[in-house]
């Protein structure tokens, strides 16, 4: 009887080489899965920043330690150690380059120190030479396990080819069946063919040797037992909490069942389908296993660059005091303490990603760390200025000139304002020694102002008297002796200091009325007399043209004088406060030279008149 449904060929349905490697492969992939992630023995970013870096002779040191036992060196530590080195070894160089150039050497010049690399590829070599001498006799043994086993196959052939011994012959073949297991690995290209040809040859013992029933059943029912149990063992591995687990003890149990003989024809189908079934849900879990796991590892590289996408946004140029740095600086670490949280990512870019994040980590510590020193020599610049403006400050505090000191204080204090901060230890007395020299102005200015109010309530009785007083003349029929009294009454007006501010335009405004009225009424009069002498001077025998053209030139005169006033005006008066003295003054220029002008028109008019009636 033959066992058609041999499980030896996978843990499904594939033959038993193709099985053993892909139970190989995914051994591989599994312990690479779980176990490589750079994250699990590199610090992290903000410990990078405090702790002392690697160099190269510190990898080349840990690798000497491992060499002394090569065969147990971790893969993925080589690895690691390798990139380490070799990116430490570029940056010295690229130093010793720039040094080189920087102290006037020419390029072609430049010898890189190799030294480090030799000792560094010395050390390494030891480790590939004994993992090469392990593979070497490794593969020397596989060799001779095969040829072992061929010879074994050849054996059991002549048991066949000789199976009417019987009972001998049986011993015989249960003998090379112990042998044939304890014999180890053979080369995977020759296991498969191997093992279907020992497949065969045992089944064929089985269906042509003509054994004593009771040993035929015996060994059926025994085979039957023990296929039965390892279908127990693969459902319960069905509820194993460890998927990898149980993945790997299926392997084993398949390395068992395979081992195990041939059981009645009859039951062959229906122990290998339950064993097959079994089989197929731990590697169902398996798979799904790793499927999750790939799916979470690649929603934790997206966590992850999202994280250094955050770091590397950062705005340097903002950030420009101690308290937006320290505030930053909190959510940096913040974003570390996140980091740490999240899984691995996908082996081919799990250590990609960490350097990245690490990068930006370390980018942000070192800005910081520089703008912290610039800001130590600006702080002592700032000190120095500040304590420049102390004393100019100290220097005004005793002025009595009120409006241009307090000016010039105020310029100080806005000067104050634009310099940046001191250190701590001097921001408070630099401060008062500055607010002090300022106050002690302003309070003794404040002291003067009392006085001074006092004072401008009597100038304000005064001018009020001025208006009382320019109130009293007729502008209806103005004497000589009222001009006398209103230019006098102008001249105490302007001799008076100042007055309330409140109490300013108003007062003014009272007093120009006045004025301007007199001042028109007396120029009115002053036309008109003027007139009337020149009418009496005109005599026969003037030569009336050529006192026209004089008249005319001096009207001409007048009148761009009047257009020179009016444009003066019209600046000063955007800019001018209303009651202004010079606007004033200005402008009773213009309108006395208005008053001429027209007298002067008056005289041509009577020269015309005269030189009519002659």
């Amino acid at each position: 009887m033959t066992d058609t449904h041999d499980p030896k060929a996978n843990a499904t349905t594939q033959e038993p080489a193709e099985q053993e490697q892909v139970l190989t492969q995914n051994e591989a992939t599994t312990k690479e899965t779980i176990t490589n992630d750079v994250d699990s023995s590199t610090p992290d970013a903000s410990e990078s920043a405090q702790e002392a870096p690697l160099t190269c002779v510190d990898v080349i040191e840990r690798i000497k330690v491992l060499a002394q036992e090569p065969l147990n060196a971790p893969k993925e530590e080589l690895e690691h150690l390798k990139q380490t080195f070799y990116k430490l070894h570029r940056t010295t160089i690229e130093a010793a380059r720039e040094a080189h150039l920087a102290s006037g050497g020419v390029p072609e010049d430049f010898k890189p120190d190799t030294s480090a690399e030799e000792e560094y590829k010395a050390a390494m070599s030891v480790i590939r030479e004994a993992r090469a001498e392990q593979q070497r006799k490794e593969e020397q043994q596989r060799e001779e396990n095969f040829l072992r086993k061929e010879a074994i196959l050849d054996r059991i052939q002549a048991i066949i080819d000789n199976s009417d011994k019987g009972q001998a012959s049986y011993n015989d073949f249960k003998a090379l069946q112990q042998e044939w297991k304890s014999v180890g690995d053979v080369p995977p290209t020759k296991q498969a063919d191997l093992w279907k040809q020992y497949q065969q040859l045992t089944e064929r013992f089985y269906d042509i040797l003509k054994l004593n029933i009771e040993f035929r059943e015996y060994d059926f029912k025994k085979n039957l037992e023990a296929k039965t149990h390892l279908c127990e063992a693969a459902e319960r591995l069905a509820e194993e909490p460890d998927v990898v687990s149980a993945f790997h003890q299926l392997q084993k149990l398949h390395e068992e069942y395979r081992e195990i003989g041939p059981v009645a024809k009859e039951l062959r189908e229906e122990v290998w389908t339950r064993f097959k079934t079994a089989s197929s849900a731990v590697n169902k879990r398996h798979q799904q296993h790793f499927e999750d796991l790939k799916k979470n590892e690649n929603e934790n590289l997206e966590k992850k660059t999202a994280l250094c996408e955050a770091i590397e946004a950062i705005e340097y140029d903002k950030l420009t005091t101690y308290a937006q740095w320290n505030e930053k600086t909190q959510e940096i670490i913040a974003l570390q303490e996140q980091w740490k949280t999240i899984g691995f990512a996908p082996q081919k870019m799990n250590t990609k990603i960490f350097e990245r994040f690490r990068a930006a980590c370390d980018t942000f510590f070192t800005k910081k760390a520089d703008f912290f020193k610039g800001m130590k020599d600006n702080l002592a610049i700032n000190l120095e200025k500040k304590t420049a403006l102390c004393e100019q400050a100290e220097a005004l505090q005793d002025s009595t000139d009120w409006k241009g000191t307090a000016d010039k204080l105020a310029a100080l204090q806005r000067e104050w304002k634009a310099i940046g901060p001191v250190s701590k230890k001097h921001s408070d007395a630099i401060w008062q020694r500055f607010i002090k020299a300022c106050d002690t102005f302003f309070e003794k200015r404040k002291e003067a102002g009392a006085s001074q109010r006092s004072e401008e309530h009597k100038n304000l009785e005064r001018k009020k008297e001025v208006i009382s007083a320019l109130a009293t003349i007729d502008p209806a029929n103005p004497t000589e002796e009222d001009s006398a009294k209103m230019h006098e009454l102008i001249r105490e007006w302007n001799s008076i200091g100042h007055v309330p501010f409140r109490d300013k335009d108003k007062t003014y405004k009272q007093y120009k009325e006045l004025i301007d009225k007199l001042f028109d009424a007396f120029h009115k009069r002053e036309a008109t007399r003027k007139v009337a002498r020149f009418k009496d001077s005109i005599k026969e025998g003037m030569n009336v043209g050529r006192e026209r053209e004089r008249l005319l030139r001096a009207y001409d005169n007048m009148c761009s004088e009047i257009k020179t006033y009016e444009n003066n005006l019209g600046f000063l008066s955007s800019s001018s406060k209303s009651g202004n003295s010079l606007v004033a003054e200005m402008q009773r220029k213009m309108e006395k030279l208005k008053a001429d002008a027209e007298v002067i028109l008056k005289k041509i008019k009577a020269l015309e008149e005269k030189d009519a009636q002659e």
